[in-house]
């Protein structure tokens, strides 16, 4: 039985990369951590063997994944590009905004989920306190946000679009 969590609001993009994953872990690298086990049942007594010991917790570690990953995905709603209204930013929607306080632009992807956040590709969480800020606003609004240090950043709204 699949442990019923809150609703998770995925990309289409994401959505398709956890399924790949899931199915990577299940058809591959389950495989690959069994023929591990096996290999290391066949060195002898497994009272004493780390092979073994580090085998099995890589299948632990692997299931957990896995179970993660499935609960994820039943628990999941896409947001399709094609739904998304562009009037005000959304999970899915591209934000070109203007960082006042540094005086340059940025552009940010609104994901819905943790599994989807690459701040290398500018994909951030909509919990995030910028991306909690951007949800609802439209082009031109300002939102404001505490930095870890304690100095605060503005960002102004440009644009709003299909990733």
């Amino acid at each position: 039985m699949r442990r019923v969590e809150e609703e998770a609001i995925l990309t289409e993009e994401g959505y398709k990369k956890i399924l790949e994953e899931l199915k990577y872990l299940k058809e591959v690298k389950r495989k690959e951590v069994a023929e591990k086990i096996q290999e290391a049942r066949a060195l002898g007594d497994l009272s004493e063997n780390s092979e073994f010991e580090a085998a099995k917790e890589e299948q632990a570690l692997l299931e957990e994944r896995i179970a993660r990953l499935e609960t994820l995905v039943y628990n999941a709603r896409v947001v399709k590009a094609e739904d998304l209204a562009l009037d005000q930013v959304s999970v899915g929607t591209k934000v070109l905004v203007l960082d006042e306080s540094a005086g340059r632009e940025e552009s940010f992807i609104i994901v819905g989920n943790s599994e989807e956040v690459d701040p290398f590709s500018g994909k951030i969480s909509s919990k995030s306190p910028l991306g909690s800020r951007l949800l609802g606003r439209k082009r031109g609004d300002r939102v404001e946000i505490k930095l870890r240090n304690g100095s605060k950043a503005v960002y102004e709204i440009l644009d709003i679009v299909v990733p």
